[in-house]
């Protein structure tokens, strides 16, 4: 779940062609150079001088977690205020002379960060960091840009609150997380939004926004020591440290069963069983299980649930992977009167891979695919490189993981496999349905 993005459409001609660009950009074997600023700002750089543009992307831990009680959706507020003027330009000055440099910037939040980016033509690299550094060291949180974007979250939550499928997955959030920070609306709630002020934004601001968790991913045309001063204009200004309020690790409520009644088409059915760190020493047999499970087209959710049975449309299984909670959730969609059938199907087929795990065939085709979908998935164009540099950096997986990443999933065994199987897929899951009564 990402929090507020910020697109202001109708950019200048450049901006376009810098979309069109990255978005075409070819995924390639990439080069991994750390930059260390003359006053000590890290980034992990990928030079490209294939074509004459360069993205940048920074990420402070932090996010709705640390939005005060009360005050839920702060963060989410502030993310989309950054180019609704900083430092001496009010929202419109500052508006045109992004769009006179041509670049795109953006922020964005999720329960565990907050984050920004911004893409540029390389000429115009000094003008476009300029006004970077303004965005994330002097935003401006005057009053009526406040209230206007705090109104377009406002109606956006009251639209949501008629949607189904929100009420119920906040239900279930509820119920899994209990009173962890994670059962929080990141949007927060009209009450909410409208308790927060100007001081607070400001207060929010200086105690995310710091060097010491702080991850700056770059890629585009640009040399280390072009980057290095570049580096200490937007970040070295920040405070060292930031203050953020310790968050627990969340205790997943397995076992409970959440069912929300509305007269829809069709039954919406979720489980979530335990999942693994990213640092879990199960993490690829996980990862491979899973994808055999319910990863893809050729899982055996989807032949059984769908494929056999037409029960569905899609049906899906995911490791969701957070800083203080880790799940795997299985979700599909179908008839009313056959959500039970679904539902048992789906737990059959859980307790078969519990039980006996995947076949050799099976386990090499996963690993094929896990291996080669990797460079569309992460390495297909100059803004997702830059994503992956700093998700590298965030999850402490060094410069050379990219290389040694078949390595490691070739080396997992087929009893690994059976192991985090058990493991995980024995445990009572919680379970989610939203759908008609009779259900």
């Amino acid at each position: 779940m990402s929090g507020f993005f910020l697109y202001r459409h109708g950019r200048a001609l450049a901006a376009a062609f810098i979309a069109v660009l990255f978005f075409v950009l070819p995924a390639r074997a990439v080069t991994i150079q750390e930059v260390v600023s003359p006053k000590g700002v890290r980034a992990w750089l990928v030079q490209d001088d294939f074509v004459p543009l360069i993205s940048i992307r920074f990420s402070f831990k932090g996010g709705s977690t640390q939005d005060p009680t009360g005050k839920e959706g702060l963060g989410n507020l502030m993310t989309g205020l950054f180019d609704e003027g900083a430092g001496d330009l009010p929202s419109d000055a500052y508006q045109e002379r992004l769009d006179n440099v041509g670049a795109e910037m953006s922020f964005s939040e999720t329960q565990d960060d907050i984050g920004g980016s911004m893409r540029m033509l390389a000429e115009n690299r000094e003008a476009a960091f300029d006004l970077l550094a303004l965005a994330v060291n002097r935003p401006r949180f005057d009053q009526k840009p406040v209230d206007r974007i705090r109104q377009q979250i406002i109606a956006d939550i009251k639209a949501s609150e008629r949607d189904p499928s929100t009420i119920a997955s906040q239900k279930f959030a509820e119920v899994l997380y209990g009173s962890h920070p994670y059962a929080r609306r990141e949007k927060g709630t009209e009450k909410s939004l409208l308790a927060v002020t100007r001081d607070d934004l400001l207060a929010y601001h200086r105690k995310v926004f710091a060097r010491d968790n702080l991850t700056i991913g770059v890629v585009g045309s640009i040399s280390p020591q072009e980057l290095a001063p570049l580096l200490d204009k937007v970040f070295a200004g920040l405070p060292e440290k930031a203050e953020l309020t310790p968050v627990p690790d969340a205790k997943l409520a397995l076992g409970a069963t959440t069912s929300v009644s509305y007269k829809l088409p069709q039954t919406s059915i979720a489980l979530v069983y335990p999942g693994v760190s990213r640092h879990d020493p199960d993490f690829f047999a996980a990862h491979l299980m899973n994808h055999i499970l319910g990863g893809g087209f050729s899982s055996r959710l989807y032949r059984e649930v769908r494929e056999k049975r037409g029960l569905a449309y899609s049906v899906n299984s995911s490791l969701i992977i957070r800083d203080h909670a880790s799940a795997l959730m299985i979700s599909t969609a179908t008839r009313p009167d056959r959500a039970q059938e679904t539902l048992k199907i789906i737990r059959d087929q859980v307790s078969r891979m519990a039980s006996d795990g995947p076949t050799e065939e099976e386990l090499a085709a996963a690993k094929s695919y896990v291996i080669g979908s990797y460079a569309v998935n992460n390495l297909d164009s100059s803004s997702g490189i830059a994503r992956t540099l700093v998700s590298l950096q965030q999850e402490d997986l060094g410069r050379d993981y990219i290389d040694k990443r078949a390595g490691l999933i070739n080396a997992v065994t087929m009893d690994q496999v059976k192991a985090v199987a058990k493991k995980l897929l024995e445990a009572n899951p919680a379970i989610l349905m939203v759908g008609p009564a009779q259900m």
